[in-house]
């Protein structure tokens, strides 16, 4: 038996997001990178919170957590604000200079752990 047309697209309609979400296997967790910076650019929407970390001379883009997640531990949007000095634990990317997925979040002394 064939399957419908109508049942394909429903299929994809269910695959398709799931495939175009990033994986977390392109970062290298062999080796934990601690970032302590300034940030220059904060975005506080899902489905990650993202910051961009001025840390020495470089610039870094991270991905932190979902809002939901960061808001259940305490960290709110006015927490990670341009302007914030944070230091930032996780891993690099393997393919993307300057990328990283942020494992905790330390402000004020204060860490929070974002998985």
């Amino acid at each position: 038996m064939k399957p419908s047309i109508a049942a394909l697209v429903a299929l994809l309609l269910l695959v398709l997001p799931a495939h175009a979400h990033h994986g977390w296997g392109e970062y290298d967790n062999s080796k934990t990178l601690s970032l302590t910076g300034t940030i220059v650019e904060s975005k506080y929407e899902n489905p990650h919170a993202t910051v961009r970390l001025r840390s020495g001379d470089r610039v870094w883009f991270a991905w932190l957590a979902p809002v939901f997640r960061m808001e259940a531990r305490g960290l709110n949007a006015e927490m990670v604000k341009v302007g914030a000095t944070v230091t930032l634990e996780g891993y690099a990317s393997t393919s993307k200079p300057n990328e990283m997925r942020a494992e905790r979040i330390i402000i004020a002394g204060k860490p929070t752990e974002l998985r």
